[in-house]
């Protein structure tokens, strides 16, 4: 059976299987949303409330609408870590539906880079198209984090004042909550609801731990738990964590500037050759077109592309400093 047929039918299967997940997906919404509240109602009114009781209400979740997708997807590693990944970014959809997603870009990638007739550029088109969406989501937690990292201090000086003016631990989360936009007011307000629901503090500020990937929000919670079982004022140590966050900023920004040289090489290291090509084609177009007419040519052009991505990867991971 020819190649082309092969990839047919797997991009076939994979955009049906794509149709009915989203389709199942916006169905279920709000079937979906108003199951949840129920549940929610109903374990609030029930007379003895466990943990498991308050993680089923809190954290029932499922990858894909599909059954049988969805026990699939539980038995993989990268699933969960995908699924936390979705939850930090804040992104809509689930596991299940990007990666089908994934799959249906990498069919396309790899049909895409077969007319080149060479395996290995199908191989690595279709992987850097399915990646695509991988990459965007990560991005977007890498923004959110970012957000909410620049928010912290000044979210652990009003919690500060707050048990300075004689509010409770909850009352300055609540006034956190009610006060921050996203992402650090929804996350508080969430940690406030399992307190609310009979979880342990300790337990809900791990869990804001695992939902944030926040080195600063780690000192503010092992600190709020050593407090509380060793005394002390609490108020003047969140002062002090904020006031350590604020100094990290401030050396973080010193080695931007100092390490802006080399994302400044980085910058024009991987944009010269893509310059030159340009600038050497439109004086001589016959002569720059061997490297795409010849053998000899199109080898000399991936063993560039090749190079340029690993010194981009060396730069990049000579310049990023962990503060």
């Amino acid at each position: 059976m020819p190649l082309t047929v092969i990839l047919a039918v797997v991009a076939v299967l994979i955009v049906f299987g794509l149709v009915m997940g989203i389709s199942s997906l916006m169905q279920s919404g709000s079937d979906k949303a108003e199951q949840r509240v129920r549940n929610r109602l109903k374990a609030m009114a029930m007379t003895d409330i466990s943990a498991e009781n308050i993680d089923l209400v809190l954290h029932e979740a499922a990858m894909s609408e599909v059954p049988l997708f969805n026990r699939l997807l539980e038995k993989m590693r990268w699933a969960s870590a995908l699924e936390k990944t979705i939850s930090q970014a804040d992104a809509k959809g689930t596991a299940g539906v990007y990666f089908l997603v994934c799959a249906l870009l990498f069919v396309i990638g790899f049909y895409a880079g077969s007319f080149s007739g060479r395996t290995l550029i199908s191989l690595g088109s279709g992987l850097l198209l399915g990646y695509f969406p991988i990459m965007r989501l990560k991005g977007m937690k890498r923004k959110r984090m970012d957000r909410f990292q620049q928010q912290l201090p000044e979210a652990l000086d009003l919690m500060a004042r707050a048990l300075k003016a004689g509010h409770t631990f909850g009352g300055g989360m609540r006034m956190v909550a009610d006060e921050f936009v996203a992402p650090i007011g929804p996350e508080f307000g969430q940690t406030l609801d399992e307190i609310n629901y009979g979880m342990d503090v300790d337990r809900a500020l791990l869990n804001l731990q695992d939902r944030v990937d926040c080195t600063d929000l780690k000192f503010f919670i092992v600190s709020v738990n050593i407090q509380r079982e060793t005394g002390g004022n609490l108020a003047e140590i969140i002062a002090k964590i904020a006031e350590l966050v604020r100094e990290r900023f401030a050396l973080f920004g010193k080695i931007r500037v100092l390490s802006a040289e080399g994302r400044v090489s980085a910058y024009i290291l991987t944009s010269l050759p893509f310059l030159l090509s340009g600038i050497l084609y439109m004086l001589n177009a016959k002569y720059v077109s061997l490297l795409w007419t010849r053998e000899l040519g199109q080898n000399m052009v991936w063993t560039a592309a090749v190079s340029i991505v690993l010194g981009v990867l060396v730069i990049r991971k000579i310049i990023k400093i962990k503060v």
